[in-house]
């Protein structure tokens, strides 16, 4: 046998038509086993997890009155004393810093807008150069706390 006979034109063809069947069947074959997934385009999955805020605990120390103090102190008009009504003035929009003990290092409490007014239960007490007061809100027990002098005046009793 020669190689003439051996690779004619319907060898030939055949040879070709078997690979391409083969080609045909390989990739069927992949794409039964391994289909795409559907098309996401446009959408993407987000994993959204929601975190609580942390809650605050207020330290507020309880005010003690010493009862010689108290009684050397008589309120002279318009000087800040003990059972006298203040309100904050002085600091425009920025309010007053209310602080859980005297000074300027300790917490701030809450925060008093200008005009609050206040009822003045201790104090003073001096500390970072100011003179603190303790003050407690007329109608409001919860806001209480520490405040500088220097921004607060006297106003007549509700």
């Amino acid at each position: 046998m020669n190689s003439k006979s051996l690779f004619n034109l319907w060898t030939v063809i055949g040879a070709f038509a078997c690979a391409g069947f083969l080609l045909i069947a390989t990739w069927i074959g992949i794409q039964w086993s391994h289909p795409h997934p559907a098309s996401t385009t446009g959408f993407v999955a987000a994993d959204l997890t929601v975190i609580p805020l942390p809650t605050a605990t207020l330290k507020i120390s309880t005010p003690t009155i010493d009862p010689n103090l108290a009684a050397s102190l008589t309120a002279q008009p318009n000087q800040i004393a003990i059972n006298a009504y203040v309100q904050i003035s002085g600091t425009g929009t920025d309010g007053l810093r209310i602080r859980s003990a005297p000074g300027l290092n300790s917490d701030t409490v809450f925060r008093g807008e200008e005009s609050e007014t206040f009822l003045v239960k201790n104090g003073p007490q001096q500390a970072d150069g100011y003179t603190w007061w303790y003050l407690v809100a007329p109608y409001d027990s919860t806001r209480a706390g520490w405040a500088a002098a220097n921004f607060l005046a006297v106003v007549p009793s509700p």
